[in-house]
C-alpha cells in the first residue's frame, strides 16, 4: 500500500525510549510525537487494567453490564477523565434485555448453559426439537439452515436444532440471522442454535451468543425466540425424542457509556476514537476489553495539557459483550448535524492478546471482501496504523473490516473508522507464530470470555506497542484529518518522516487471504 499522504511518523519514536518523570508528562504539552509516546507506555495501560481487576474482585469477578463491576468502572473511567482536565459525560441509554430458558425436558431433564440471541424475538415455547441438516461428526462442517431445502418436511410448530457452520465448510455457510429466518419461514416456533464442535477452527464449543438484528439493508426482524448454546449441549438436544423449553422475556433496562472531550481550536470537525468498558459475565475482561479502555485512559492522562487543534472525543461503551448496544444508541441519539461533524472513528477491541498479533482493520479490503460498508476515508486509517507498525519494525496483518464491533454504528451512518485487534478464539499458526512468536496451535487469546481474563491475560509487548499505536492515530489526526474527511489542518510539531507502509503479511488462509473466523466471535454474525 502506498504511504498515505499526511501520515506523520517520528523517526526518533520507539518503545524502548525512557518515559520522563511521571510529573513532567502530567504537566507539560505532550504536543508533539515524541512527547507523547514517551509518555504512554505499558506501564501506564497496566495501571488501570489493575483498577479494573481490583473492580472486578470487588464485585463478584465480572465487570459486565447491569452488574455492579460496570457501574464502578463507569465511575473510575470518569475519575481519571476529571482529574486528566477532559470533561467527562455519562450518558443513558436504554435497551431490552432478556431472560432466557433453555431446558431439556425429554428424554432427559437437563438445564442446558445457553445465551439469548441478540435481535430474538419473545416467546414461551415447549415442543419436539427437530435437528436441521447437522453433522456431528468428524470436523462438523455444515450449512445447517441455510438451505430452504434443510427444512424440507419439517414439522410445523417444532423448535428447529441448527448447527453453527464454518470454517472450515465443504460450501459457504450462512450468517446465524439467515438460519433463523429460515427456520421461522420453515414454521419453527422457536430456534436452538449449538456451536460447531471443531477446535481446528478455534474454540468452537462453548456457548455462543448469535446476532440476529436488523440492518438497514435487511430490516426484517426475527419474531420467535432464539437463543445459543454449547456443542454437548446441541448433542444432548439432537437424541431422538427429544423435547425442550426455550423462552425468551424482555425487560427494559438503563444502562451507560461514557464520553470524555478535549476542547480543541476547532470544534465542528471532531476526531473520536472508542473501546468497549464491558466484560462478558464469566469474568473480568482484562485483555477484551480492559485493554482498549485502559490505552484510551493512558492517552487520556498523556493528553490533559494538550491543544489539539481538532476535537477529540473518547468513548467508553457499555453493553457491547450483548450486542454492540451502547454505541449503537449513542449514534443513534446525535442529530445528522452532530454525525456530521465527526470527522472519524478508531475503535481499539483488545489490543494485548497473550498470544497476539498486530492486526488492522482491512478498509482497502486487501485481504478480506468486507461484508459492511467501507466509507470513504477509511482506507487512510488504515495506511497511518501501517505506516506506524512499519517505523517501529513491527510486521503486521489485515483484520477483517466486518462490522463486528463498535465502530459498526458509524460505518452505517458514512463515518470513516478503523482500529487495532490481537485476536480472540482463533488458533495461531506456525506461519503466525514465526512472525510474531506465542504458540502455534493456541488460541490467540486462550482465556477469550472466560474467567481466566485476568490481569495475567496480557502481553506488555502488544501493550506497549498499541498503546503507542493508539496515542500515535490520536495525536495525527488531532491536528488535521485532511486525509480522511479533506479538512485540512496544522502539522503535527516536531521533526518527522514519511516511510511507506510495510505491508500486511497476509496470514490468514482462505479467498484474498481471508479466514472469515479469525474477528471477534462474540459479534459474530457469520455462522
Amino acid at each position: 500500500m502506498v504511504a498515505s499522504a499526511g501520515a506523520v511518523i517520528p523517526v526518533t519514536a520507539s518503545s524502548s525510549a525512557a518515559a520522563p518523570a511521571g510529573k513532567a508528562c502530567d504537566s507539560r504539552n505532550n504536543n508533539s510525537y515524541s512527547k507523547l509516546l514517551e509518555c504512554v507506555s505499558a506501564e501506564g495501560v497496566t495501571k488501570h487494567l489493575q483498577a479494573f481487576q481490583a473492580i472486578a474482585d470487588a464485585n463478584g469477578g465480572t465487570r459486565a453490564t447491569e452488574t455492579p463491576g460496570y457501574r464502578a468502572s463507569v465511575d473510575y473511567v470518569v475519575e481519571v477523565l476529571e482529574k486528566s482536565g477532559w470533561s467527562a459525560d455519562v450518558v443513558p441509554f436504554t435497551y431490552n434485555a432478556t431472560d432466557t430458558v433453555l431446558q431439556q425436558v425429554a428424554p432427559t431433564q437437563t438445564a442446558h448453559p445457553h445465551a439469548g440471541a441478540t435481535g430474538t424475538g419473545e416467546g414461551d415455547v415447549t415442543e419436539a426439537v427437530v435437528p436441521v441438516d447437522i453433522n456431528l461428526a468428524g470436523t462438523r462442517q455444515n450449512t445447517s439452515g441455510c438451505e430452504d431445502a434443510d427444512f424440507a418436511g419439517f414439522p410445523a410448530g417444532s423448535i428447529a436444532l441448527l448447527q453453527r457452520g464454518g470454517p472450515p465448510a465443504p460450501a459457504p455457510t450462512c450468517s446465524f440471522r439467515v438460519k433463523a429466518l429460515n427456520a421461522e419461514e420453515a414454521g419453527a416456533s422457536a430456534v436452538i442454535i449449538f456451536n460447531q464442535g471443531d477446535a481446528s477452527a478455534g474454540d468452537r464449543f462453548g456457548v455462543i451468543s448469535p446476532t440476529l438484528a436488523p440492518t438497514a439493508e435487511d430490516p426484517i426482524v426475527v419474531d420467535i425466540p432464539v437463543v445459543g448454546t454449547s456443542f454437548a449441549a446441541g448433542q444432548a438436544l439432537a437424541q431422538p425424542g427429544s423435547r425442550a423449553r426455550v423462552a425468551v422475556d424482555f425487560r427494559e433496562v438503563t444502562d451507560f457509556n461514557v464520553i470524555g472531550e478535549l476542547e480543541g481550536e476547532v470544534d465542528d470537525n471532531v476526531v473520536m476514537a472508542g473501546a468497549h468498558l464491558d466484560s462478558v459475565p464469566a469474568g473480568p475482561g482484562i485483555n477484551d476489553n480492559g485493554s482498549g479502555s485502559s490505552g484510551l485512559l493512558d492517552v487520556v492522562e498523556a493528553m490533559g495539557n494538550s491543544k489539539p487543534h481538532n476535537t477529540v472525543r473518547f468513548a467508553w461503551w457499555g453493553a457491547e459483550e450483548i450486542g454492540l448496544l451502547g454505541s449503537t444508541a449513542w449514534v443513534g441519539q446525535r442529530t445528522q448535524a452532530e454525525k456530521d461533524e465527526i470527522a472519524l472513528y478508531l475503535n481499539f477491541d483488545m489490543i494485548g492478546s497473550p498470544n497476539y498479533y498486530f492486526g488492522i482493520y482491512d478498509a482497502n479490503e486487501s485481504s478480506f471482501v468486507a461484508p459492511v460498508p467501507v466509507p470513504e476515508g477509511s482506507e487512510h486509517i488504515e495506511g497511518t496504523l501501517e505506516s506506524f507498525y512499519t517505523v517501529r519494525s513491527e510486521p503486521y496483518d489485515d483484520s477483517a473490516f466486518s462490522g463486528r464491533s463498535d465502530y459498526q454504528a458509524f460505518i452505517n451512518n458514512g463515518i470513516p473508522s478503523g482500529g487495532l485487534f490481537t485476536g480472540a478464539e482463533v488458533v495461531k499458526t506456525p506461519q503466525q507464530q514465526a512472525i510474531w512468536g506465542g504458540v502455534a496451535g493456541e488460541s490467540f487469546d486462550q482465556c477469550y470470555h472466560l474467567a481466566c481474563d485476568t490481569i495475567d491475560n496480557v502481553n506488555q509487548k502488544a501493550l506497549d506497542v498499541n498503546s503507542d499505536a493508539v496515542a500515535f492515530a490520536v495525536l495525527t489526526y488531532a491536528y488535521s484529518t485532511e486525509g480522511v474527511n479533506g479538512v485540512p489542518g496544522r502539522k503535527v510539531p516536531g521533526k518527522f518522516t514519511i516511510p511507506a507502509p510495510a505491508g500486511p503479511e497476509h496470514t490468514f488462509a482462505g479467498p484474498l487471504g481471508g479466514d472469515d473466523g479469525h474477528d471477534h466471535d462474540h459479534e459474530a454474525e457469520a455462522s
